[in-house]
């Protein structure tokens, strides 16, 4: 029977919170903005844009300058994001990939990105061909946490839950796997900490990609 496993894209393949962070640091400079830290940056992934933008502003979301924030960082995110996308591939992905693939693990994608954002992303990376199928938010009619999108993933592969583990840096990805009667790898080097991943019952907590590779080798 085929097994498969199921990942999460930002802050699980690829550390794209760098590139956002790139990229708002950018948008600042550009405005001649005063500066923000990196770590308030990074506190604000996973908010919408405006909402991000006015609290690192210390502004009403409907200020003029959150507006103009916006539109500049949804200009200038494709330009900054992608050229650095090979470089924000986390530490043992590519060998950690191709050595699952080579064991016969059918290998997919499950992000709340919309789908085309996802495939450009994941070829301008270097990865698109390790997978076999990617499913973006609006392929499904709820995102994640939901499990409709890991469902989709195991329909289109037909692979059985009980053959298929998720690996995600979220509790999103942690509480999808969960409902979708799958089993789930929480990493930690991504947005969410032990704690907040624990708080979602992981099957399996990891500190690096090498291992997600032993750990789905034990799993499945």
């Amino acid at each position: 029977m085929n097994r498969c496993v199921i990942f999460d894209l930002d802050g699980t393949l690829v550390d794209t919170p760098r590139g956002i962070v790139t990229t708002f640091a950018a948008v600042f400079g550009r405005l001649g903005l005063p500066t923000v830290d990196s770590a308030s940056i990074r506190g604000t992934i996973g908010l919408p844009l405006p909402a991000a933008f006015a609290k690192l502003l210390g502004v009403a979301e409907d200020e003029s300058r959150v507006a103009e924030c916006v539109a500049h960082y949804r200009s200038m995110s494709r330009s900054i994001m992608l050229p650095m996308a090979p470089n924000l591939v986390f530490r043992g992905v590519f060998d950690g990939l191709a050595s699952l693939r080579e064991n016969g693990f059918l290998l997919a994608v499950a992000t709340n990105k919309f789908s085309a954002n996802a495939e450009e992303l994941l070829v301008a990376a270097g990865l698109r061909d390790e997978f076999s199928a990617v499913v973006g938010a609006d392929q499904v009619p709820m995102p994640k946490p939901d499990p409709a999108s890991g469902l989709l993933v195991l329909n289109r592969l037909g692979v059985a839950p009980e053959r298929a583990v998720v690996v995600g840096d979220t509790t999103c990805d942690v509480l999808m796997a969960r409902a979708a009667g799958m089993s789930s790898i929480g990493v930690t080097y991504g947005v969410h900490g032990v704690d907040q991943l624990l708080s979602a019952g992981p099957t399996w907590l990891v500190d690096s990609f090498a291992e997600v590779v032993t750990a789905v080798r034990e799993c499945l």
